[in-house]
């Protein structure tokens, strides 16, 4: 018999959030265009302790570990991604959303694939911890005044336990910063499901840059191999990465995308090209959340979304111990933002297009091909 109990809110942040409790149903998965690029997360399986620190024009990002959990890695960021379709999924049927998110571990990890056993919660709350633990400096989407903005990928988590010891309910509410990014529809877009079967740190992060960059362009776009590498905050050496690209790039496992080695000269170039969307399976069996590479995904079934019924499918939370909405809150964490990077140009006028038709400082690096997406 499940233990019932009365979430100790009075000295937590979502006593100012009315919780958005994740209900069953379809959310296609979403990613925000921010993260999509720039060195957010570690790629490597081993845990990494090592800041990421990575500057362009006026764009910076400066990413902190704990020694103790080491960065939060690209597998961790999973639970952005699906945290970001259920807010959208809900926005889109015209239902309120908070940064105060209430689920089941099972919708969340059946949702991107993974197994549900004891093993996977508990890789699950690793994951978690390592999302908390990282800390975040960053110039993107901050207005004249401010420069940097500081926060973790999670403000805080909670579980709730039967006697037993199972996890009947989670709780976590995302930083202000992500949750304005998700809200801008502007600032999202729609990823294949077979991302989430992608095996390889490199690959993982090559195929959020491709969705960003190459979109539905037909002519794609084309990076410049060292300039690639600085985007991604791999710690590998260049020659090294250049090797991992290559290797990619021969197995072409990115759905929707293909991947050809280009030269101009003594320099080595990689243009990524949408093809067909793939439906099929990326193939290769992943390992599970939580491991510091671990990455966890196998089927592409129904993701479990907060959406389509209003009535809850947790027994540990009664809706009579919901507090009253505040709706000053939820305003403060709904409203739209400027454009990204506080507006300011681009170096030497270079600007990228996504699918959305936002434009956003780049690299003249990044833009070996312009073409306006459709």
């Amino acid at each position: 018999m499940s233990t019932r109990r009365k979430p100790q809110m009075h000295s937590s942040e979502r006593a100012r959030l009315d919780p958005f409790i994740v209900a069953t149903g379809d959310a296609s998965p979403r990613d925000q265009q921010d993260l999509m690029e720039r060195p957010f997360f570690s790629l490597a399986k081993a845990k990494r302790v090592t800041p990421i620190l990575y500057k362009a024009g006026y764009v910076q990002v400066e990413v902190y570990a704990v020694p103790e959990h080491g960065l939060a890695t690209i597998w961790d960021a999973d639970v952005l991604i699906w945290a970001a379709s259920q807010i959208v999924e809900a926005e889109n049927e015209g239902l309120r959303t908070s940064r105060f998110l209430r689920f089941t571990p099972y919708q969340m990890l059946s949702a991107i694939g993974r197994q549900t056993g004891s093993r996977d919660y508990k890789l699950l709350k690793g994951a978690l911890t390592r999302l908390q633990a990282t800390v975040i400096h960053t110039t993107i989407r901050n207005g004249e005044n401010w420069r940097r903005h500081q926060f973790s990928w999670i403000n805080e988590w909670e579980e709730c336990v039967t006697r037993d010891g199972r996890v009947e309910g989670m709780e976590f509410v995302l930083p202000d910063w992500f949750y304005r990014g998700v809200i801008d529809r502007s600032l999202v877009l729609a990823i294949d499901r077979s991302y989430f079967k992608l095996t390889g740190g490199i690959e993982r992060w090559l195929y959020r840059v491709a969705r960003k960059h190459a979109g539905r362009q037909p002519s794609g776009w084309t990076f410049d191999i060292p300039h690639l590498h600085a985007k991604s905050g791999s710690q590998a050496r260049v020659s090294d990465f250049a090797l991992d690209i290559r290797r990619i790039a021969a197995r072409q496992p990115l759905p929707g995308y293909r991947l050809d080695i280009e030269r101009e000269g003594r320099r080595e170039l990689l243009r990524i090209r949408p093809v067909k969307l793939s439906t099929e399976s990326v193939g290769g069996t992943v390992g599970t959340l939580g491991t510091s590479g671990a990455g966890g995904i196998g089927t592409s079934g129904a993701a479990p979304s907060g959406l389509r019924a209003q009535d809850t499918q947790l027994t540990l939370w009664p809706e009579t111990l919901i507090p009253g909405l505040n709706l000053e809150s939820n305003l403060d964490s709904n409203f739209d933002v400027g454009p990204e990077d506080g507006g300011k140009p681009a170096p030497d006028g270079a600007a990228s297009r996504s699918d959305t038709g936002r434009s956003e400082p780049v690299s003249p690096d990044d833009t070996r091909t312009r073409e306006a997406q459709p």
